[in-house]
């Protein structure tokens, strides 16, 4: 018998991420994430709701998505549901349904956030700086003849 456990948001940051260390000195980072999703009702009428997602990452997917998530930032997040359960100080028994993320895929540049909260969303967070471009080959010729001796295998 099967069984699969497996998350999958894309939607948009709703806090900044809130990085922690456990007493092992494990790094653990906390963010939400709202999907929206539109439908039409009997009536005709268009119908919009969201959900809100709570996503815990660890290790050093923690470290990269407390460095470049933000509120407002979009984002794509893969993990697996897991449920947690405490007791309350006040006594009273306590649960939450949370994503552990595998991965994590930031979908908008930094400082460039959508959604909703976007004017809202901090302009100091580090911005990702891809590495410049490689000096691209010269495309052959589709004109130029191919030689057996110039094919690599």
């Amino acid at each position: 018998m099967f069984s699969l456990n497996r998350a999958t948001v894309l939607g948009n940051c709703t806090r900044d991420p809130e990085m922690r260390q456990t007493a092992t000195g494990q790094n653990v980072c906390s963010f939400g994430i709202a999907t929206n999703r539109t439908w039409t009702d009997a009536a005709g009428a268009k119908q919009e709701a969201a959900e809100f997602h709570n996503v815990v990452a660890w290790g050093k997917l923690a470290e990269i998505c407390s460095q470049y998530l933000a509120k407002g930032r979009k984002a794509y997040v893969e993990g697996r549901l897991q449920t947690r359960q405490w007791d309350a100080q006040d006594g009273t028994k306590k649960s939450t349904t949370e994503i552990v993320a595998d991965n994590v895929i930031i979908l908008d540049r930094a400082g460039n956030p959508t959604g909703p909260s976007a004017s809202s969303a901090p302009t100091s967070a580090t911005p990702f700086k891809p590495a410049p471009p490689k000096a691209a080959d010269p495309a052959p010729n589709p004109d130029d003849e191919i030689r057996i001796e110039d094919i690599p295998f």
